[in-house]
């Protein structure tokens, strides 16, 4: 059998690091982690901007083995948070992205063939999922409401109390690494698509929701904390008159998810939009064009109307429907 290589960390965390000061959080707690990176730990984002109580219940993951579940709307940034805590207590960390392609073959492995000294042989090669928890790794299922059922069943085998993985077609059973965490991102809260924004979900068995011990919710940021992580994002970006456009568009996005709220809407600004359509326009030169490009082109023929309105009460500005 081959398999990736083992990551060289201590058993146990190692380091333990001040939770104000790591996360810039108003919190008097610590929390322990690694001492040394290695290549498995994420690359800090040094604009990232930490929700608190998002943060205190990854942490708590993290501290006391916890399995995690964060839920919330697209581009809120929720793998983004799980991946830069970890980035900060040096932990290795692997996201799988749940999407419609992943089977259970893909997450426990597969047979295939290696040649060994000139001779084609059959080997079984080792899945993401065993390697893991076998590893002090954060792993992070993406979009964990979107998984097939063949794959959710293989994941509830390790969202037991005692978290072994058994493989049958190797006749192995895996124990988990005493640093090993298991987190999940979700847009529902496994009931299903009720909003019409995400097609291809599922609902979740509930005994399997049962099994994540929190679930915390990540909104959208404030308005002021999302205009400073786009003007550090965009970089060259600068002078008065380009902060007060930023400002715009972010409440321009604020405007937007408070129609969709209301039912006015059936789509909305993330913050990822917002980004989005701040590089357009360093490209474009353009704001309207810009705005078309990133986001209004994708709206429903009979919403562009209100969203104008929303763009012309932000910027004092006309969009010309086509």
């Amino acid at each position: 059998m081959s398999s990736i290589n083992k990551i060289e960390l201590p058993n146990k965390p190692d380091h333990k690091f001040d939770v104000s000061k790591t996360f810039g959080i108003n919190s008097k707690l610590s929390v322990r982690g690694f001492k040394n990176k290695t290549d498995w730990v994420p690359e800090i984002d040094a604009s990232y901007v930490f929700d608190k109580k998002t943060t205190l219940s990854i942490l708590a993951g993290f501290e006391h083995n916890r399995r995690v579940m964060v839920q919330g709307f697209h581009g809120t940034g929720k793998s983004t948070h799980i991946e830069q805590i970890a980035a900060r207590l040096n932990w290795p960390c692997v996201r799988i992205n749940l999407d419609s392609h992943i089977s259970r073959i893909d997450l426990l492995g597969k047979d295939a063939i290696k040649l060994n000294d000139g001779k084609q042989v059959t080997e079984f090669q080792e899945g993401l999922l065993p390697w893991s928890i076998q590893n002090p790794v954060a792993l992070v299922f993406d979009e964990y409401d979107a998984g097939r059922p063949d794959v959710m069943f293989v994941i509830q085998r390790i969202l037991e109390v005692d978290g072994k993985l058994t493989l049958l077609d190797q006749n192995q059973v895996l124990n988990p690494h005493n640093s090993f965490r298991l987190f999940a991102t979700t847009n529902t809260v496994g009931l299903g698509d009720m909003t019409g924004l995400y097609h291809g979900t599922q609902q979740i068995n509930q005994g399997q929701m049962d099994r994540w011990h929190i679930l915390a919710t990540l909104n959208y940021l404030d308005p002021s904390q999302e205009y400073k992580v786009i003007i550090s994002k965009l970089g060259n970006l600068k002078g008065a008159k380009n902060q007060e456009m930023i400002k715009n568009m972010v409440k321009l996005a604020n405007l937007t998810r408070v129609g969709f709220a209301n039912g006015d809407i059936s789509t909305l600004m993330s913050p990822r939009t917002v980004i989005s359509w701040a590089q357009n326009f360093k490209i474009f030169k353009d704001l309207v064009d810009s705005f078309k490009l990133t986001f209004l082109n994708k709206c429903d023929d009979i919403e562009k109307s209100i969203i104008s309105e929303y763009f012309q009460r932000c910027f004092d500005l006309e969009i010309e429907l086509e």
